[in-house]
């Protein structure tokens, strides 16, 4: 079976949040999935997530029955799915690894797009 890689290209709540609905209903369905935040976007990445551009809606979200962001990422850890961090992204934000959720990892560009040779790619 094909595996889907998701790119993640900007600081969205909303972004970051479908890409999380998306990666852990593909791995609920079985499938193997790389997620990809490149360039600012690692902001969805890190521990502390209130600084993604619409953090807020969470709230809003969770209040009308829809899972939460931390749900969905910890759903995507528990579930198997693979979390990189882009290098060059995390430079430009000031992250580092310690600022990073448990179990996401670094990446650069070029190692993603070769462990996605064969995959489904979406970017959002």
């Amino acid at each position: 079976m094909r595996f889907m890689g998701i790119i993640l290209a900007d600081r969205s709540f909303e972004r970051a949040h479908h890409a999380f609905v998306l990666a852990a209903s593909a791995l609920a369905l079985g499938r193997e999935v790389v997620l990809f935040a490149g360039g600012l976007s690692v902001e969805a990445l890190r521990q502390d997530w209130s600084g993604l551009e619409g953090a807020a809606l969470d709230i809003r979200f969770q209040e009308s029955g829809v899972a939460g962001f931390e749900t969905l990422r910890s759903a995507i850890f528990e579930l198997g799915g693979e979390v990189l961090a882009c290098e060059a992204g995390m430079k430009a934000a000031g992250l580092t690894v310690a600022d990073l959720c448990v179990g996401s990892r670094p990446c650069g560009v070029t190692s993603f797009l070769e462990r996605t040779a064969d995959a489904q790619i979406l970017s959002l």
